[in-house]
C-alpha cells in the first residue's frame, strides 16, 4: 500500500500526561528531531500551561514553528477545544485550545493522548500499512484509538474509542469510571501487577521487579501475563465484531513483553472469536514508536489545516 500522504513541514508535538510533559520537534516522516520534557504539576493548570510555553520556546530554537499539536490525557469534547475532565490533572471544563492559542500566539490542535498515539502508529509505526487499525495502550488503564481510511474515530460527543471501558465481566471489579467489569480492570499494567502480586503472595511489586521476574522465567509472572492476554483476547473479540480492523496494535508499558504477549493475545482472541476466525482476521502486533508516539501523533495531526484552532 502506498504511504499515507504527508505535508512537508516540521511540527511541534506536546504530550501532556499526569506525571510528565514531553515535547518534540517532529519531521514530516515522523522522526523526533529534538525532545524536551518537564514534570507535570497536576494541581496547577497554570503551571502546566507555563511548562508547555517553555517547551515550545526551547523547541522553536530561534524559529517560530507555526504548527503545534497537543496530546492530552483527558476527555475532550467533539470540537477538541474543551477538556471535560482529566483523571490525573485538575482540569474541569477547561478551554485548553483557547488558552494555549493565547499563550503560544499560534494555532493549536488538541487531541486525546491515546488517539494521538494511535494516529502516530497508523502513520509511521506498526499500522502504517493498515487500512483500518485499532490500537490498545496498556498502562495505568487501557486507552484506545480507531483509524479507518485515514480518519480517527471521534464519536458524536468526542468520547469515541474508549476501548478500555467495554464491560467484559458484568458486576466485576470496580473501575475508576464508576462501572464494574471494564476491560482495563483486567488487562492494564495495573491489572498485571495486581495479578502477579496475588500469584506471588506479595503486597506490592514494582514494574521493574516484574520485568526481572519475566526475564528470570518466573511461572507466576508468566501466569499473570497469560491472564492479561486472556482478558484482552476476550475484549478484542467483542471489539473486532464491531470494528473489523485489519491490524491491532498493542502499545503502552505492558507491550514491552513483546511477542510473548501478542502471540498469547492472538491465541485467546481466536478462541473467543470462534467460528468467525475461519475468515481473515486482524493481525495483532506490538507498537513501534514507544513513549514518543503521543507527541509524534499530535504533531502530525496539527499539520492538517482543518484540525487547527482559529
Amino acid at each position: 500500500m502506498a504511504p499515507h500522504r504527508i505535508a512537508p513541514v516540521d511540527a511541534l508535538g506536546i504530550d501532556i500526561g499526569g506525571t510528565k510533559i514531553a515535547g518534540a520537534r517532529v519531521s514530516p516522516e515522523g522522526q523526533v528531531l529534538s525532545l524536551v520534557t518537564r514534570k507535570t504539576v497536576p494541581d496547577s493548570p497554570e503551571d502546566i500551561i507555563a511548562a508547555v510555553v517553555e517547551i515550545v520556546n526551547e523547541l522553536d530554537a530561534g524559529d517560530t514553528i507555526p504548527t503545534v499539536g497537543v496530546a492530552a490525557a483527558a476527555f475532550l469534547n467533539r470540537d477538541r477545544d474543551l477538556i471535560y475532565l482529566a483523571p490525573n490533572i485538575s482540569w474541569r471544563d477547561f478551554p485548553i485550545s483557547r488558552v494555549l492559542h493565547e499563550a503560544l500566539g499560534r494555532p493549536v490542535v488538541v487531541e486525546n493522548d491515546a488517539n494521538a498515539a494511535g494516529w502516530a502508529e497508523y502513520r509511521f509505526g506498526a499500522g502504517r500499512d493498515a487500512r483500518s487499525m485499532m490500537m490498545l495502550t496498556l498502562g495505568t488503564g487501557v486507552g484506545g484509538a480507531l483509524v479507518t481510511e485515514g480518519q480517527l474515530l471521534v464519536g458524536g460527543f468526542g468520547a469515541g474509542a474508549e476501548l478500555g471501558h467495554i464491560i467484559i465481566e458484568p458486576g466485576g471489579r470496580l473501575c475508576g469510571c464508576g462501572n464494574r467489569g471494564c476491560l482495563e480492570q483486567y488487562a492494564s499494567g495495573t491489572a498485571l501487577v495486581r495479578e502477579a502480586c496475588e500469584r506471588l503472595g506479595r503486597d506490592d511489586l514494582s514494574s521493574d521487579e516484574l520485568m526481572e521476574l519475566f526475564r528470570a522465567g518466573s511461572p507466576e509472572a508468566f501466569g499473570a501475563l497469560e491472564a492479561i492476554a486472556q482478558a484482552l483476547g476476550q475484549g478484542i473479540a467483542s471489539l473486532v465484531a464491531v470494528t473489523d480492523p485489519d491490524t491491532i496494535v498493542i502499545g503502552g508499558g505492558v507491550a514491552a513483553a513483546g511477542e510473548v504477549l501478542t502471540e498469547s493475545i492472538t491465541r485467546h482472541f481466536i478462541q473467543a472469536y470462534g467460528p468467525r476466525s475461519r475468515r481473515p482476521v486482524a493481525q495483532i502486533v506490538p507498537a513501534q514508536l514507544g513513549n514518543t508516539a503521543g507527541a509524534v501523533g499530535a504533531a502530525d495531526l496539527a499539520r492538517r489545516p482543518h484540525r487547527a484552532s482559529p
